[in-house]
């Protein structure tokens, strides 16, 4: 039926068409509408050329692959800044027994001792006089002074000393055990009719270049100890029991 209406006709029916409510009315553009404007021509409006801006939204979620191989490793970073000491832990458990050790070197444990007799008589002829004696059992490093008959001190610590003496018939025995000058035991026995062996033992704390000897003591009585060529009556003991560097 439309075939047989005029060409002018069709014409108008699509050109009266209106545009879909409510859409901006479309702007027709040409090939060349880029160019600037020629010079007196008026100006063209700008937004009337521009292009609607299209932001394009990709989800990643659906583009994520398969997990990929762990990287090699970092360089080491600077060392922060030391932090405060943490508190104190509890004890931990006794350990085990350890095992036993090398002997020690011998060289650098201390001796000290001495034993000396004296095989001749003596009377006191000083009101004090130092007993000497004239027999060397033992004199270690030389310690004992036979000249002096003192024992010098040089390893400090604590000794033992011990004399023996025989009196004489009739005569008083008085003696001393000195630590440089001061009496510290007694040797004693009254004048009487029988000789009999007397003995006296002490220990004594000796420090650097101590002395230690026997003095005797005359008072109005005459002073002796008896002994002969044959026997050794009178000793003189002493030794270290333990030395203050232990």
């Amino acid at each position: 039926m439309f075939e047989m209406l005029p060409p002018v006709l069709l014409l108008h029916l699509v050109a009266s068409v209106p545009p879909p409510s409510g859409a901006p009315p479309r702007i027709c553009r040409r090939c060349c509408d880029h160019l600037e404007p020629a010079e007196g021509s008026p100006a063209r409006n700008p937004a009337q050329n521009q292009m609607p801006e299209i932001r394009t939204y990709i989800n990643m979620t659906i583009l994520k692959g398969d997990k990929g191989n762990r990287g090699d490793k970092g360089t080491p970073g600077k060392a922060g800044v030391e932090g405060p000491p943490g508190s104190r832990g509890p004890m931990g458990p006794k350990g085990t027994k350890g095992q036993i050790g090398a002997p020690g070197n011998a060289c650098k444990t201390q001796y000290a001792a001495f034993s000396v007799g004296r095989r001749k008589a003596l009377h006191s002829v000083d009101y004090y006089q130092a007993l000497i004696f004239d027999t060397v059992f033992v004199n270690l490093h030389e310690h004992f002074n036979m000249f002096k008959g003192k024992f010098y001190c040089y390893v400090p610590g604590i000794y033992f000393f011990n004399i023996n003496i025989h009196t004489w018939n009739f005569k008083e025995t008085y003696l001393h055990i000195m630590q440089n000058d001061q009496e510290k035991v007694i040797v004693y026995a009254q004048p009487s009719e029988r000789s009999i062996m007397q003995s006296q033992s002490i220990m004594l704390s000796l420090e650097q270049n101590d002395e230690v000897w026997v003095r005797l003591y005359k008072r109005e009585r005459e002073n002796a100890v008896y002994s002969d060529d044959v026997d050794v009556y009178i000793t003189f003991n002493g030794y270290l029991i333990r030395s203050n560097l232990e």
